[in-house]
Order: structure tokens, then sequence, then C-alpha cells
């Protein structure tokens, strides 16, 4: 489960940083979503993977702290979802603007000469 996690983790990251060079400003902004997603996932696997673990203290487990998962990740990861979707927003409200006064969606704001 944990290769598998990981494996998801590298192959979003990796393809996000590939969106992030890319020429054009709509596949700048899917790379960082991607990234981001990628940074939540490694983020929410650091409080530990476990299946049906309570979240908070249980007296009739005992103090054992190997049975419960760390809450704080999840919450972290919820609010970094929450972030992420806020600038995304603005990224394409941006994106927008810089297209009807460029005219263009490249990121250095030209288009290629052919040669």
């Amino acid at each position: 489960m944990e290769a598998i996690f990981a494996l998801a983790v590298g192959i979003m990251a990796g393809a996000g940083i590939y969106l992030i060079l890319r020429p054009r400003t709509f596949q700048v902004i899917i790379g960082l979503s991607l990234l981001a997603y990628a940074v939540n996932l490694f983020i929410f696997a650091m409080g530990r993977l476990r299946h049906g673990a309570p979240p908070v203290i249980d007296p009739r487990l005992g103090s054992d702290p190997a049975l419960y998962t760390d809450p704080l990740p999840q919450a972290l990861v919820l609010t970094a979802i929450v972030i992420g979707f806020a600038t995304t927003a603005l990224f394409l409200v941006v994106l927008l603007a810089s297209r009807g006064l460029n005219g263009t969606d490249h990121v250095d704001g030209r288009e290629p000469e052919d040669e």
C-alpha cells in the first residue's frame, strides 16, 4: 500500500513539474495544481496510513500511540485544499486578464517565432 501511494505521489509531482515548465499559462496552472495535490497527499501520508484506526484517543484501546492516526495532517490537508481552490481560481482570472491584454497565453507574453 505504501509503495503504491509513494508511486502515485511521485508521478503526480513529476507530471506537475513537467507541466510547470511548459510555455502556455494554462499548462502552468494545471502543473501547479498537480504539484499541490502531490504535496497534500504526502502530508496526508505523514499522519500514518491506518485503516479503521480512531483519530482521537479511545480509553478502551489504551494509550499506545501506535494505535492512533494523527488528525493534524488531515486538518492541514483540508485547509490546503481550500486554499488551493482559491489560488487556482485567482490564477485563472489573472490568466484570462493577461490573455485579453496580450492576445496570447504564452508565459512570456510573446508567440514563438517560426524560423
